[in-house]
């Protein structure tokens, strides 16, 4: 790590002390710069957190006894500084002597697996930006360019210490960043809770149910629950920007739709936050690249921005089944006690549209509710409603939590490809709800009527496939094995493509008052006898990269699903079901095909 900063700084301090593996090799302030080249990581943490519990600790604090062989503590207003074989080495000079700004350029250039910045001042740049469009002069003479930083990932603990196309530029050849607003929302997320939790205990004060001094002590009580919350919030936003990320190209073309709405409605100007403009996207789309991480945050805050303020004038935060969302936002030593003041609280609207709308769109995706939108023609508070139908009668809470249980023990990029299969099946099941049931949606209602048939389903689903899609689902499953997934995780995720039509299922199973295994049975039959599985097969390997594209194959699916569902209601339904509701499945099929042969005919004809 090369770090900007000193274990004075509380953010640049906090930093270097989240992990012992930390190996600093190089940091600079003001005043000093501090190189030390073969850290040894146990020894060099504990002197880092003796310097930050050191009032207005310096560079030159640190014990020189433990810095290694070739380092030191430099006097930035020296004249020269003598460059150590180790220094050459670790840093890339080739020298024997340099000023101490061109020491600091080298350090920023160095090859280093994370640039820390947690001081003042903007350190990086795009190759197209002058010092003058950066505004800060006084490290005109140190800034470096950001597609010639080698380090592997930039964190910005303190404000703009690399521009936004500094950012893009960095990001465009190879090299992992943020902003610096995304870097630092976990203070803002703290920030938010600490008055929200102010204003809960205010009303309890002025009541005389509570002292000052017993509300201080009840905040300091709950300092841990509440960073754990905040850091939970910001881990999640973090994985939608990795996952949206890896996905690269092949969302462009749908987010340049996004950013195109956003700027019809004033929402947005892509010039102001240097987002691509259409003939930059048509570029990128030929040389197969998507938004730069940094760029990925920047649409997602806005994605956030827009829906939290469409469901804030909606009666979706009125809804009572928003008040356990409400009652966990606050920390355990208050549910109880104060449920009265949580329920009263004067901002409670905020608090569940700020969390609902966080929790869609981190799980999500940034243009969920626009694509949504798109198809179905809903307001953003039923898309809302339909996810979370969706999220909880599929249990995919659970699954989250088993694919977040994997990190670091397999590759991030089978929890991303894991995360894009969930998103797969709730985008479909959210339009589902949203085509076929009555509005307004009932939360509560629809998760009542679905979960328990839902649930049966998926216990029985592999012995109501087809051999071609138990091959398939064995095929996907050993795949995402061989990328790093437990094989039973693996199995649960690869079989998600598969559940698609189970609410289909349960809502036929109703009308037709049949268990819901006898009408999965003839519905899955059904798919394999008369093609329908195939040609959704085949629909599903066509190109979506484009929003038409994925537009119209997402319709082609869904018709095949709707011709399915009224053939099965049809079989079902017909004079053969009708006579003895126990008789064998494939009988019924045959005596209705039987019945319709010159149809049937033609129709597998045209399938052959």
């Amino acid at each position: 790590c090369i770090g900007c900063g000193d274990m004075g700084g509380d953010v640049f301090g906090n930093g270097m002390l989240l992990s012992k593996h930390i190996q600093l090799v190089g940091a600079f302030n003001h005043m000093h710069i501090f190189v030390d080249p073969t850290p040894d990581p146990a020894r060099s943490w504990e002197e880092r957190q003796r310097l930050f519990k050191l009032p207005r600790s310096a560079w030159t604090d640190y014990n020189p006894e433990l810095i290694t062989k070739g380092g030191g503590v430099f006097e930035r207003s020296a004249k020269s500084i003598k460059v150590t074989p180790e220094m050459k080495r670790v840093f890339g000079i080739a020298k024997d002597s340099v000023t101490p700004n061109e020491l600091i350029q080298a350090m920023l250039l160095s090859e280093v697996e994370l640039l820390w910045f947690g001081g003042i001042g903007t350190y990086i740049k795009a190759g197209e930006e002058s010092h003058l469009d950066v505004g800060d002069r006084a490290n005109d003479a140190l800034r470096v360019n950001g597609k010639q930083v080698r380090a592997k990932v930039i964190g910005e603990g303190a404000n703009l210490g690399v521009t936004q196309l500094g950012r893009i530029e960095y990001g465009e050849a190879g090299g992992h960043c943020n902003t610096d607003f995304i870097d630092n929302s976990a203070g803002v997320d703290c920030s938010d809770h600490e008055v929200n939790i102010k204003i809960l205990l205010g009303d309890v004060e002025q009541a005389g149910d509570m002292t000052r001094k017993q509300r201080d002590k009840l905040l300091e009580k709950m300092t841990d629950e509440v960073g754990e919350q905040c850091l939970r919030d910001n881990y999640l936003q973090s994985q939608a920007i990795t996952v949206t990320h890896q996905l690269g190209g092949h969302l462009l073309d749908r987010f340049a739709r996004f950013m195109r709405a956003l700027e019809k409605d004033g929402l947005l100007n892509r010039r102001i936050e240097y987002l691509p403009d259409d003939e930059e996207v048509l570029e990128r789309m030929k040389r197969g690249e998507g938004l730069t991480r940094a760029e990925v945050a920047v649409l997602l805050s806005y994605s956030k921005l827009v829906l939290y303020d469409d469901l804030l004038k909606s009666k979706l935060p009125d809804d009572p089944y928003f008040a356990a969302d409400l009652e966990i936002y606050f920390p355990k030593p208050l549910r109880t006690p104060y449920a009265k003041q949580i329920e009263r609280h004067r901002l409670k609207r905020e608090i569940v549209v700020t969390v609902v709308s966080n929790d869609l769109i981190n799980r999500v995706g940034i243009n969920f509710v626009h694509e949504v939108r798109e198809k179905t023609g809903m307001p953003p508070e039923e898309v809302v409603k339909a996810y979370i139908i969706a999220r909880e009668i599929f249990g995919m809470r659970d699954i989250w939590a088993q694919i977040e249980a994997l990190d670091n023990k397999a590759p991030a990029l089978v929890q991303s490809r894991m995360l894009v299969e969930c998103g797969r099946l709730i985008e479909r099941e959210t339009v589902w709800f949203l085509r076929e049931m009555g509005m307004p949606l009932d939360i509560a209602a629809e998760i009542d009527r679905f979960g328990e048939g839902v649930a049966t389903l998926i216990g029985r689903l592999e012995s109501l496939l087809s051999k071609a899609d138990l091959d398939l689902l064995e095929q996907r499953t050993a795949q995402l094995v061989e990328q790093g997934a437990p094989r039973a995780l693996a199995r649960r995720v690869a079989s998600l493509a598969r559940l698609a039509p189970v609410c289909d299922v349960v809502r036929i199973a109703a009308t037709l008052k049949l268990p819901v295994e006898k009408v999965a049975e003839a519905y899955f039959t059904i798919g394999d006898r008369f093609g329908f599985d195939w040609l959704r097969r085949s629909a599903g390997s066509l190109p979506t990269d484009t929003a038409w594209d994925k537009l119209a194959v997402s319709a082609i699916i869904d018709d095949f699903y709707g011709h399915q569902s009224e053939l099965t209601t049809r079989v079902l339904n017909g004079n053969s079901a009708g006579k003895s509701k126990a008789k064998a499945t494939d009988k019924i099929i045959t005596d209705w095909s039987e019945g319709r042969a010159p149809l049937v005919t033609r129709t597998e004809q045209l399938l052959e």
